[in-house]
């Protein structure tokens, strides 16, 4: 697979048949399924990291950052449900990952290290364009405009060039609060210690006190981070609801009740049938995650047939119970968080951020609001860490493509402002509210029209469906 270096650009506008615009999971996940495809066509895919597959979520080299999710659920593969397993069995067989052994379960259970599983799609890509008519090319730049013509669209990037396709498709994966520039800032990443830079942490006092701003998957990675750089001292969380991710477990299997009653349609008759169904499951001694886990392959469904009252609701008033019973944190990083908790070392509080204010010199303080509390607080420490977790809403994202779509009204926001708007085949809506032949979606972007659109088997699914309506237009 070629790579055209970043500031290579050339006069002369290049051509391909489709643009994908991010090589993070989602991109490289689409453009092995395009390898797939009959045919034979020219895909070119702008990432402006160094590797593909990896984007935000996979380009952590710690291998405490593990993935949420065990091997068994995991799989990049829409077809193969133990693709990942199969290919972590033969890694670890040759040597890789020697550390595994500290996880005493079958290699369906283990919960892998980000960096490995961002190997294991490289691998997967690498596969996929060696048994393929078509090609692939990484062009390492960042797209900074997008226009759409009538048979084509345009891609500007960063170092001038000029790309044009047939299709485009936004795979953009997803914009971390942390790491991501924000249009209404409160300055809060300016002050802040990135999550998952371990290096920059060991440079704290290792006695001091860290704040840290949001306690769901983010924040675990950062107390992560904070051990392995040698961290002992007070780790203070704040949150608004104060709620902690459930550790993972691996219950048995419960029979798929949504699949058996379709009279059960709204938010609220979800909410009220799954505790009913997780009560019945703890009168049984059987884990409560077990009928919570059944409603995974619903919620596109579910989503999608509420009413926007529904929806509104369920984001406002459930949403946090759901995220911190859902998106669940992977064992190890779980008793870690425990055993800091149970020490004395690490508290969460019910409290909303509400800025910066001034501070001495190695010193960062911010003002909080504690839950049903009228008065603010103010509260300091050596360090802050903003784990707030990512950002849907492409209208507060300040970066240059985000931007340039929305001024072009080639893009409208999702439902809820949860990313951009787009028909169920992933064709991008207008400010109009038209369906592009030409500007595709899928992954995070999609949040909105599906809810879930993060997890490894939704965009496999996604960018396998994706693939075969590109072959055929």
């Amino acid at each position: 697979m070629r790579e055209t270096q970043r500031g290579q650009a050339t006069s002369a506008i290049r051509q391909a048949d489709v643009l994908i615009i991010g090589g993070g999971l989602s991109g490289t996940m689409l453009a092995a399924q395009l390898l797939r495809q009959s045919g034979q066509r020219q895909i070119l895919v702008i990432e402006p990291r160094r590797e593909l597959g990896r984007g935000e979520a996979y380009s952590a080299v710690e291998l405490g950052h593990t993935l949420n999710g065990n091997a068994a659920r995991m799989s990049v593969d829409p077809d193969n449900a133990d693709d990942l397993t199969q290919w972590l069995t033969e890694y670890i067989a040759n040597g890789g990952w020697p550390e595994s052994d500290q996880q005493p379960v079958p290699v369906s259970e283990l919960f892998p290290p980000r960096g490995i599983f961002g190997l294991y799609a490289q691998q997967r890509l690498a596969e996929a364009q060696a048994a393929s008519q078509s090609t692939v090319e990484h062009i390492r730049a960042e797209v900074i405009d997008l226009q759409v013509e009538e048979h084509s669209t345009l891609l500007t990037l960063d170092n001038g060039q000029q790309l044009q396709g047939v299709f485009a498709v936004l795979a953009t994966g997803m914009f971390p609060a942390a790491r991501t520039p924000q249009t209404f800032s409160s300055g809060l990443n300016a002050a802040a210690v990135d999550p998952w830079d371990v290096s920059v942490m060991t440079e704290l006092d290792p006695q001091s006190t860290v704040l840290i701003i949001g306690s769901g998957l983010t924040m675990v990675d950062a107390v992560v981070s904070l051990e392995q750089a040698g961290h002992r001292g007070p780790i203070e969380i704040f949150s608004r609801h104060g709620l902690l991710p459930h550790v993972r477990r691996q219950p048995p299997s419960w029979v798929d009740f949504l699949a058996e009653d379709h009279t059960i349609r709204s938010p609220r008759q979800l909410l009220r049938e799954v505790r009913r169904q997780c009560r019945v499951a703890l009168d049984q001694g059987i884990d409560w995650q077990a009928p919570l886990d059944t409603v995974r392959g619903h919620i596109g469904r579910l989503w999608s047939q509420a009413s926007e009252p529904e929806k509104r609701q369920f984001v406002r008033h459930v949403r946090p119970w759901w995220e911190s019973h859902h998106h669940r944190s992977p064992p190890l990083s779980a008793e870690l968080v425990a055993r800091l908790h149970g020490e004395g070392r690490l508290r969460i509080q019910a409290a909303s951020f509400k800025g910066l204010e001034p501070s001495v010199a190695g010193e960062v303080s911010i003002r909080l609001r504690r839950r049903g509390e009228q008065q603010s607080m103010l509260v300091t420490g050596a360090a802050l860490i903003n784990s707030s977790g990512i950002e849907y809403d492409w209208r507060r994202v300040a970066r240059p493509l985000p931007r340039q779509l929305l001024a072009r009204g080639l893009i409208q926001p999702g439902p809820l402002a949860l990313g951009i708007a787009a028909d169920v085949s992933g064709a991008v809506l207008d400010a109009q509210g038209h369906a592009s032949p030409r500007l595709f979606a899928m992954g995070p972007p999609l949040r909105g029209m599906w809810w879930e659109s993060t997890a490894v088997t939704d965009v496999a699914s996604q960018a396998k469906a994706l693939a075969a309506k590109l072959a055929q237009l």
